[in-house]
């Protein structure tokens, strides 16, 4: 068969774009391998120079331009950005020592720890807060004597409230028998929060033990029972798994039975008895489903299907 010209040259410049697209993608697949290899290099390059922009900050800045470097520190959420406002725990300024508390709670627990810990004597309250807030983000059991100190001698009393929610939020069951004291002391109005905060930090550290959920919500919420979260539990007995507990239960229901309680109180002690799952509180459980407080009411419907659970 008689090949033309014409069809030689079609051919050829087929040929030809064929051949370059072929390059092209080579070309371009290799432009990609090579910024991918060199993308940790410059991100390493760019967080030095950032890192170093920020030391500069923290030692020389103003005390605006240092908590603004502290902010970005924060947003990082990295051990080695942490690392950087770790002098900043020392800074002359208390508006910069509290945030700096803040700002190192992504280090290994127990650096972070061990930097946060003495804030908690700082002469200022503000910074002693903050650090009791910073050590609940930190969850290290090894701050909960600490903490139950602050919680029971520091003067000021959000500094004392700070240290309950830190306890609660760390989850150690080492810290409920001290909480329930606050508990079983009479309600006066200016220990409302107080009482509220160690019925919540009770259920949160209930919580966590049977589940590893650290947020706590109260109610969870509105929707009918079929569309509630019930998660089945670590401890089917947990007063059995752990003593302090027990008594947790007995004082959390005469806490829900007292009609001069507050309803905040109450609402966190229904919930902590849930969160517990000990069926000594079904009847008083019960009794409050028909509260005039919907919240009260909600919350207990919640802690009996914890309850009613079933576990082989």
């Amino acid at each position: 068969m008689r090949i033309t010209n014409y069809e030689l040259r079609t051919a050829s410049v087929k040929l030809s774009f064929r051949l370059f697209a072929v390059l092209c993608a080579f070309f371009v697949a290799a432009g990609n391998s090579f910024a991918q290899n060199d993308a940790p290099v410059q991100k390493q390059i760019n967080f030095s120079e950032q890192a170093n922009h920020l030391s500069r900050l923290i030692a020389d800045g103003a005390t605006e331009q240092k908590r603004d470097a502290l902010l970005q520190i924060r947003n990082l959420e990295t051990a080695e950005a942490s690392r950087i406002a770790v002098p900043a725990l020392r800074d002359k300024s208390e508006i910069v020592r509290a945030t700096a508390a803040a700002s190192v709670v992504f280090l290994p627990k127990d650096e972070a720890a061990q930097n946060v810990t003495p804030l908690l004597a700082d002469k200022k309250p503000f910074v002693r807060r903050e650090a009791a807030f910073a050590l609940g983000k930190i969850r290290n059991p090894n701050t909960i004597n600490s903490l139950l100190q602050v919680s029971q001698i520091d003067k000021v009393t959000e500094v004392r409230n700070a240290a309950i929610v830190a306890l609660g939020a760390i989850g150690d069951a080492a810290a409920v028998g001290e909480l329930i004291k606050i508990l079983q002391r009479k309600p006066q109005t200016k220990e409302e929060f107080t009482r509220r905060s160690a019925a919540r930090a009770v259920g949160q550290i209930a919580q966590i033990i049977q589940t590893g959920r650290v947020k706590v919500l109260t109610p969870e919420n509105f929707l009918p029972e079929r569309y509630k979260i019930i998660e089945k539990p670590n401890y089917p007995k947990l007063t059995e798994a752990f003593p302090s507990f027990r008594q947790a239960v007995s004082v959390l229901i005469q806490t829900l039975s007292n009609s001069r309680e507050f309803p905040d109180v109450k609402r966190e002690a229904a919930f902590a008895l849930g969160a517990i799952g000990d069926e000594a509180a079904i009847p008083i459980l019960q009794v409050n489903l028909g509260s005039e407080d919907y919240y009260l009411a909600e919350i207990c419907r919640e802690s009996l299907k914890n309850i009613a659970i079933e576990t082989p």
